[in-house]
């Protein structure tokens, strides 16, 4: 509740005045009749009406309070705000080749890799994300979506063995612009991970990278491994998985170049946590435009006031000139 014009409610001041006056007044004793004595009527019995004879000024005072509230203008207001989003579209190009599975990250690099993405999904409500994986080919295992349960739900079922071994980073990248090529987001991006070496496929990563500049897409690229060597998995003959070190290696130099035509940026991630500290920054240069509208919508509120003056000021009347009408 506001007041359009509060500087009127200072009328309020005049009922001190008001009483006053009407105290002095009474004291002073305005009786117009003369008789001889008072002694017929000193025993009377106080009526109803001898009472409430102070009845008319009290509703003369309740106008004048009524009708100052009512020129304050009070009026209730009603706030409401307009939110305008503009998504990302972003698509998430995990590499899932058995190198993966080296145990270099917690529990291994594919693991950590689906953990910090899940927090980044949950983390953009706004946007659409897609998810492609790729070894020795690639595949979409989520189209650009808003659900997204559905999406943890898949990317929860991603793993090292779905497809051919290998490392095709160029192919997992075209197959990410693909989902991207008709989006009509004003911002599209790729996240693209990957722990090794381009080793199989028909498109090159640059070639790739020149695709994706031409739809105005950023790749930002990110390369996982410690440094030196890691215990990477081996398969025996019988087919029982081993882990024995093996050097690490990551074409940096190309998911470098990737991520600077693009527009994007290449990170290093040795572990879990700079590993997520890599999303979180990803999270941070790639962050939804939301703009929000908040208006304030006021209701006028001095007609009950008003009316109540009116009925107040008809009642004085009815009270002081009918029920309790005086002598002149």
């Amino acid at each position: 509740m506001r007041f359009a014009n509060p500087h009127l409610l200072w009328l309020l001041l005049l009922l001190p005045a008001m009483i006053g006056y009407y105290v002095y007044r009474n004291r002073q004793g305005g009786a117009t009749l003369r008789i001889s004595t008072l002694d017929g009527v000193k025993g009377a019995p106080k009526t109803l009406r001898y009472r409430l004879r102070h009845l008319p000024f009290v509703l003369r005072c309740c106008t004048v309070a009524l009708l100052a509230v009512a020129m304050a203008r009070p009026q209730s207001s009603e706030s409401n705000s307009r939110s305008t989003t503009e998504g990302i579209d972003i698509v998430l190009a995990l590499d899932v080749s058995t190198s993966m599975l080296a145990r270099d990250f917690d529990p291994d690099r594919i693991g950590a890799a689906k953990e910090v993405a899940a927090k980044f999904i949950v983390d953009r409500p706004n946007d659409r994300i897609g998810l492609v994986i790729f070894a020795g080919e690639s595949f979409t295992q989520s189209p650009l979506t808003t659900d997204k349960k559905s999406l943890l739900n898949l990317l929860g079922q991603v793993q090292s063995g779905m497809i051919d071994d290998g490392t095709a980073i160029g192919t997992g990248l075209a197959t990410a612009i693909n989902r991207l090529r008709e989006s009509d987001a004003k911002s599209k991006v790729i996240i693209l991970l990957t722990d090794g070496v381009n080793n199989v496929g028909q498109i090159a990563p640059l070639t790739a990278a020149g695709i994706a500049e031409e739809y105005g897409i950023r790749v930002y690229t990110v390369g996982v491994g410690s440094m030196g060597t890691a215990p990477y998995p081996a398969v025996d003959i019988w087919g029982n998985i081993s882990f024995v070190p093996a050097k690490v290696e990551i074409d940096e130099e190309v998911l470098t170049r990737i991520a600077e035509e693009t527009g994007g940026e290449y990170f290093r991630a040795t572990d879990n946590k700079t590993l997520s500290a890599i999303y979180d920054k990803i999270n941070q240069l790639e962050r939804s435009r939301v703009e929000v509208d908040n208006f304030t919508r006021y209701h006028e509120r001095f007609a009950p006031f008003l009316l109540a003056a009116v009925l107040l000021l008809v009642a004085e009347f009815l009270t002081k000139f009918i029920w309790l009408r005086q002598i002149p």
